[in-house]
């Protein structure tokens, strides 16, 4: 997506976690890429949010509408209108993209009544739909410049509140290491707990020895990244290319996360991640601070943008060109006061307990799952016992089937022949026989006696 696009439709806010990086002068000129910002923006419907923007990105008049609309006509709707004008085939599209999203939402609350065990068959999708306010949820199948004005308000609020929600995320982050600490020295005797706290002030201490940290937007802070990061002359500073050399992205502003890698020289000034002392989180709260803090002084229409005349001005003030320090966390008063370090340790504690019993209860479920496997395997045993003797018996009967026929007592049929030409007139032929009766295999027939003699 274009960053006019980003400009316009969502104030910027798309791109809050992704880091410019810092010019290198003296690098080889490569080929233009095309950058691809993929950074999430934390919002349930951030997906369809960045394909309905790529979508009406491809329209020649909507984009050029775009490029010329300012913050207002964005915010109150106006910009909206203009979908009624884009080609067939990008309202098609977008109708596509909003079914999709429909049956996106659909799953989502199926799946939630489902955890609750409730009765998903009597859901009323349509009702249950209007609690989504980024799209019309009365017109499911078409995507209309309502969709797209309900989009860009609901995106607008939701990532206003980005800022206050990643400083209450570190705050929680505090607290929890904070909790921690308190319960490992509780673990230890007199003597080492001793020992630690020390070692913890020590490094503390440490931690706190860095050198002089600008004022984020200051023109000391600036000269330092024209003359370290850019590799300029310190004394021919000049705020107008500046601030071209940092807008990377030539859309004609600095955005959030452009404004941000101009902090990264003074971040490293007071953060390492190869020491111990230094917390990569604080780091990012620090980096929030100095971003908020420019915004504060600079963003004079407050579209979360800074325009080349916004930099200009700002250069010009008293209070952004005194070389006052930047007080750093380290220097100000905790994010946290001792109450509500207080209340979330009960809340740590009754998670803990909630998850005790849901411990339990997996732990239940798995012993039943293991008893019912130890009766299947059982079943299984005596079904393979049951099988293996079918096939021994039809086994047997296969091989009583396989012998010669017999007579009433039980001996062979051919023998009962041989006896019968034995009680007729001519030569009797011994047959020797076994013990229980049965005929030798070695035949040999005793040649006969007094065979008359027959004269020529």
């Amino acid at each position: 997506m274009t960053a006019a696009l980003i400009k316009g439709l969502l104030l910027l806010s798309l791109t809050l976690v992704v880091w410019t990086l810092p010019i290198d002068r003296n690098a080889e000129p490569r080929q233009e890429e095309k950058v691809e910002e993929n950074a999430d923006t934390g919002l349930y419907y951030d997906r369809y949010l960045r394909e309905v923007i790529e979508v009406l990105e491809t329209d020649p008049h909507f984009r050029e509408k775009l490029q010329t609309a300012n913050t207002d006509d964005i915010k109150n709707g106006r910009l909206s209108k203009e979908l009624d004008l884009v080609g067939h085939h990008v309202r098609t599209r977008l109708d596509e993209l909003k079914r999709q999203e429909v049956s996106r939402l659909r799953m989502l609350l199926k799946a939630k009544l489902d955890s609750t065990n409730a009765q998903s068959v009597q859901m009323d999708h349509a009702s249950l739909l209007r609690q989504f306010e980024h799209l019309d949820p009365h017109n499911q199948n078409t995507f209309e410049a309502k969709d797209l004005e309900l989009l860009i308000a609901t995106a607008t609020k939701d990532l206003e509140n980005y800022d206050a929600e990643r400083h209450d995320e570190f705050k929680r982050y505090e607290m929890l290491k904070e909790h921690e600490r308190r319960e490992y020295l509780k673990s230890l005797d007199q003597e080492k707990r001793e020992k630690e706290e020390k070692r913890i002030e020590e490094l503390k201490d440490k931690h706190r020895k860095h050198p002089k940290v600008n004022a984020p937007g200051s023109v000391d802070q600036l000269r330092e990244v024209w003359e370290e990061t850019d590799g300029l002359d310190p004394q021919e500073f000049n705020p107008k290319t500046f601030f071209k050399l940092h807008d990377t992205n030539g859309d004609g502003v600095l955005d959030e996360q452009e404004l941000e890698a101009l902090f990264t020289k003074e971040l490293e000034k007071v953060y390492d991640p190869k020491n111990e002392e230094d917390d990569m989180m604080e780091m990012e709260e620090e980096r929030l601070r100095m971003r908020e803090h420019v915004m504060k002084n600079v963003d004079l229409n407050h579209d979360r943008l800074v325009s080349l005349e916004e930099f200009l001005k700002s250069t010009d003030k008293k209070e952004l060109n005194n070389s006052k320090e930047w007080e750093t966390l380290d220097d100000t008063k905790p994010v946290y006061t001792e109450e509500e370090l207080q209340r979330f340790e009960v809340e740590l504690q009754d998670k803990e307990v909630e998850l005790g019993r849901r411990a339990e209860k997996l732990r239940h479920e798995q012993e039943l799952l293991l008893e019912r496997s130890k009766a299947l395997e059982a079943q299984k045993r005596e079904y393979q016992q049951a099988v293996m003797e079918m096939s021994q018996k039809q086994k047997e009967q296969q091989d009583v089937n396989r012998q010669p026929p017999s007579g009433p007592n039980g001996e062979l049929q051919f023998q009962q022949e041989i006896k019968k030409l034995a009680s007729e007139d001519g030569p009797v032929v011994k047959v020797p026989v076994d013990q229980n009766g049965d005929v030798q295999n070695n035949l040999q027939a005793e040649p006969p006696q007094n065979l008359p003699q027959h004269t020529l």
